[in-house]
């Protein structure tokens, strides 16, 4: 789960990390206001949305004046921002966070992530910060430093001073950093992050350092012992369908494609999609409604893919291990009833109950297309959509 630029430094904050004092707005009034209480003659008003390259995409900027505030607020509430991350469709402007301006002397770029490959927590840092860290990633990935925290230690002061050195940080910035990176760190795993981006963490004309940017993602998996995170979230700010998957607890994610897909099981539902494309067809979605499916969760499901205007097929690839496949049955009946599906639904069942799964289907009078086998199934799906 993602976090807007103000409730993740609000975060900060709260681990006791000084961040650049500014006050999020819903309105250009609001906007105006804020920029009067921080003082001061400059201001940067930042569009909050879940995705970077905000910057190049017109969505931050300094403005010198109350009336460029107002402006500023007004091109960006209401609209969508289109970035390099969240093209075509972009993502609404609900927020704005309004803040005081900063002498910026250096911008580098720090990180600490989840490294799946050693299983700990790896910080990465980068004297090259700022919006093109992806290029210089790409580029000259020698400027890129990384170090991997013992998850009994954590970050150690070692690591610290290696990458303030390579970061050339000397007097109070080296000594900002050294202070900077245990607190992020334990920022990180007190909320059960899976992400911590501060892009860019700026060196002042004063030789101090603070995060001018931060991302945060919360580890969805953790989210049931992180209540007040999880009333954090923003719905707006992803695919209707999926917002609506997170109510349903099932695995949902929105594809170009337009054959509907619903599967139980992450790698049953990976293998429906090759065969799909194989086929000549395209996956309108991922859903993968969970190894205890229930007839509820099937009509749920429905609903969620219904919700795609280019679905123009339904393919149910159910393996009935833990669930049974007469259950599942009875589900995609009811919820076809219920639901008016009007697409073409082709139903392949194997394992607990199979056969029993298509009388049922049989004996329903729908018109459900039956499958015996899954390449069979991604076949009829393709020849439907078609």
């Amino acid at each position: 789960m993602n976090l807007h630029e103000y409730q993740a430094k609000q975060i900060l904050r709260s681990g006791n990390i000084n961040t650049p004092r500014g006050i999020v707005a819903a309105s250009a009034e609001a906007a105006v206001n804020a920029a009067s209480e921080l003082g001061g003659d400059a201001w940067v008003v930042k569009a909050q949305i879940h995705a970077g390259g905000r910057g190049k995409a017109g969505g931050v900027r300094v403005v010198k004046s109350l009336g460029e505030v107002r402006t500023m607020a007004e091109s960006l509430l209401g609209k969508s921002l289109v970035t390099n991350q969240n093209a075509p469709d972009g993502q609404p402007v609900r927020q704005v966070l309004v803040e005081e301006t900063l002498p910026i002397a250096r911008e580098l770029y720090l990180s600490l992530l989840v490294d799946r490959e050693t299983e700990r927590v790896a910080v990465v840092a980068s004297a090259t910060g700022g919006m093109d860290i992806e290029e210089v990633a790409h580029a000259t990935p020698e400027k890129v430093l990384t170090e991997i925290c013992d998850p009994l230690l954590g970050v150690q002061d070692f690591q610290c001073r290696a990458l303030a050195f390579a970061l050339e940080l000397t007097g109070d910035a080296y000594k900002d950093f050294c202070r900077l990176l245990p607190q992020l760190y334990r920022v990180f795993v007190a909320n059960d992050l899976s992400l911590l981006e501060i892009n860019p963490l700026v060196v002042t004309a004063d030789n101090r350092v603070l995060p001018l940017d931060c991302k945060m993602s919360v580890e969805d998996n953790a989210l049931y012992r992180r209540k007040a995170l999880a009333e954090l979230r923003d719905d707006s700010q992803i695919d209707a369908k999926e917002a609506a998957a997170n109510a349903a607890n099932v695995n949902y994610v929105a594809l170009a494609g337009n054959i509907g897909c619903m599967v139980n099981g992450a790698g049953l539902a990976m293998a429906t999609m090759d065969l799909i494309q194989l086929e000549g067809g395209a996956p309108a979605n991922f859903l993968d409604v969970g190894g205890g499916a229930t007839p509820e969760t099937v009509a749920q499901g429905f609903k969620i893919i219904l919700l795609d205007p280019n679905v123009k097929a339904v393919l149910i690839n159910i393996f009935g291990g833990i669930v049974r496949c007469d259950v599942i049955a009875e589900g995609i009946v009811q919820a076809v009833q219920e639901v008016g599906v009007e697409v073409p639904v082709i139903v392949r069942l194997e394992g607990t109950n199979a056969e029993l799964g298509r009388t049922l289907l049989a004996e329903s009078g729908l018109a459900i297309l039956p499958a015996e086998s899954l390449t069979r199934a991604a076949k009829f799906a393709v020849e439907q959509a078609q």
